[in-house]
């Protein structure tokens, strides 16, 4: 086979994970799985401070955090205008 040749000339699809990617982050999510009582204790232990660190940067994996779009350039990605977006919000019809 020639070098750059593939036998997939599409390759993986976008958006899709490689294997290596979801085998470990399955192993990672069973080994918290299996220790969360654990984790519990051992957070116990700590000083508030620093607990409340580690919770912090737990959480965002949980909470997505908050990204400021303005109207305009959500207008843009739906392909309408600003005067057409007031227009669907009086519940005019737009061309």
């Amino acid at each position: 086979m020639e070098k750059g040749k593939t036998n997939n000339p599409n390759g993986r699809p976008k958006g899709t994970p490689n294997k290596i990617t979801k085998e470990l982050r399955q192993w990672i999510s069973e080994v918290i799985d299996a220790n969360r009582e654990q984790m519990v204790e051992d957070l116990k232990k700590i000083e508030p401070s620093e607990r409340l660190k580690i919770l912090e940067r737990l959480m965002q994996y949980v909470i997505p955090k908050k990204t400021h779009i303005d109207e305009e350039s959500t207008l843009r990605t739906q392909s309408i205008t600003f005067d057409e977006y007031t227009r669907l919000l009086r519940g005019e019809e737009i061309e």
